[in-house]
């Protein structure tokens, strides 16, 4: 229990001192946001903080920092190492960068960001990366929810239609289609805090009825300095498995995709650390406890067992650590969020497509362009995973893989904006440089990467100077731009 006391402490403490360093860095200023510039009622909307902050939140939280957290949780209790550190040295500097970065080019999408720093070959990667992405993400979202809630009315004796995944996920993308489609401020920024609230609470009525429930002996919460290996009954290795798997708890590159949702209503540059830095702190806190709860309450062969995170496995841990009106709360915490991440992800996508093509978004007819076939391909392949026809586990394993190597190629684009503005670049190079041998490692090893082939699966005699080779050749490339571009 030690360990997770002093790892929320740090996570708090980071947000406070390293989080300060990283806005000094950056250097917000006084300049007029594209909130106030623009404003065109849809999309640029000025929004108050603490609302920018819980919005922000709910964008990026997904089923990430709970199913993510609670798989990683397989390892031991060495995933708390990553939450904490990953959050702060890289998840929340991605966050804040790639807000920041969009609100300093008039709130556009993560890709265009992408091609100012690192020219248009990357820029039209990045285009079909994210759109890639933010559909996997907003499919991902609409059938964890969907799953969920077959188990909570099955489990409450309900049956009929409301024991019917297919039911729920139509409603869900029904509510998406509206989402993605209407102004921003109409659902998004009226539900939202709400929710916000509810997924607050959800986290701390899990975290008090796990430290209960360890203090009275009913759980066991192994510590990390006893527990300091591999501790995943399949023996997975760590690197780079358990950093793909925690994914958002620690960093995502979906948030890149998220943040300039929130860059676009922004009043002042000098809200981004709160908004940004601080949501993704929050994030890791919720990783943490759920992380916590998992090692706990399961241990990793429990874990195992259950599949991981599903919706199975966080519907017993919200059942032994609260009851009652605490498990609907809890409930209604991690269904709504993956929901409120979704049609975020939608919206983006939307949006990602609009700054690619140059398709005025004020008008009705120009969202409905876009809005159908997004929510079209979406719906295809949420339908085919509810119904059998596509593995959901695959989805996410690709989406992890994605979503990673998406946070390294945002991380570079920051570290060349520091360069250009002669600012300290270290900050965004250290973890972009730790993204790529990640993201290189995984590639070469993981069963739906090159894993295919016998020779590359799991075979680290392979994967690890590989990723290590990828990393440093990424890092020089990098120095070998900054040099020529000084001469």
């Amino acid at each position: 229990m030690i360990s997770f006391f002093l790892c929320l402490a740090i996570l708090i403490c980071g947000y406070f001192t390293y989080g300060k360093f990283v806005e000094a860095t950056f250097g917000p200023d006084d300049r007029e946001t594209p909130a106030v510039k623009i404003n065109d009622g849809v999309d640029y909307v000025v929004l108050p903080q603490w609302k920018l902050f819980l919005v922000q939140l709910l964008n990026i939280a997904g089923l990430g920092p709970i199913f993510g957290a609670l798989t990683g949780a397989e390892w031991g209790p060495i995933v708390f190492l990553w939450i904490t550190f990953g959050t702060i040295f890289a998840g929340a500097v991605h966050d804040y960068f790639s807000g920041m970065l969009s609100e300093r080019n008039q709130g556009d999408s993560i890709s265009e960001v992408t091609g100012i720093y690192l020219g248009n070959v990357m820029k039209n990667i990045m285009r079909v990366f994210a759109v890639v992405l933010l559909v996997m993400v907003g499919t991902v979202f609409a059938v964890g929810p969907a799953g969920l809630l077959k188990v909570l009315f099955t489990n409450n004796g309900a049956g009929g239609i409301l024991v019917n995944p297919v039911f729920w996920l139509t409603i869900i993308l029904i509510y998406y289609f509206i989402a993605t489609f209407i102004s921003i401020d109409k659902i998004i920024g009226r539900i939202y805090p709400v929710f916000g609230i509810c997924l607050i609470i959800m986290a701390v009525g899990v975290c008090c009825g796990m430290l209960v429930g360890t203090a009275k002996g009913a759980y066991v919460m192994p510590e990390i300095w006893s527990n300091f290996k591999n501790m995943h009954p399949n023996g997975t290795p760590i690197w780079s498995f358990m950093f793909i798997t925690v994914a958002c708890g620690a960093i995502s590159g979906f948030h890149s995709t998220q943040s300039p949702l929130m860059a676009r209503c922004l009043k002042s540059e000098k809200q981004g650390r709160f908004v940004f830095y601080g949501a993704m702190v929050a994030e890791g806190v919720i990783a943490l406890i759920w992380a916590a709860a998992g090692c706990a309450i399961y241990g990793g062969q429990g874990l195992v067992d259950v599949g991981g995170g599903n919706a199975t496995s966080v519907y017993e841990i919200c059942t032994k650590t609260m009851g009652g009106i605490g498990i609907a709360l809890a409930m209604l915490g991690v269904i709504a969020c993956p929901i409120t991440s979704g049609d975020t992800a939608f919206r983006s996508a939307r949006l990602t497509l609009a700054d690619w093509i140059g398709l005025d978004q004020s008008k009705m007819v120009n969202r409905l362009k876009l809005c159908i076939p997004v929510l079209g391909v979406g719906a295809i392949l949420g339908y085919g995973n509810t119904l059998g026809f596509i593995d959901y586990s695959i989805i996410w394993r690709y989406f992890s893989w994605t979503n990673q190597t998406l946070a390294m190629i945002v991380l570079w684009s920051a570290s060349m904006y520091l360069f250009k503005e002669k600012k300290n670049y270290w900050v965004t190079v250290v973890p972009a440089t730790f993204m790529s041998a990640v993201s290189a490692t995984y590639f070469l090893m993981a069963p739906e990467c090159l894993g295919l082939i016998p020779f590359f699966k799991q075979n680290t005699l392979v994967a690890y100077p590989g990723g290590i080779i990828v990393a440093v050749l990424f890092l020089c490339l990098f120095i070998r731009a900054t040099k020529k571009a000084e001469k």
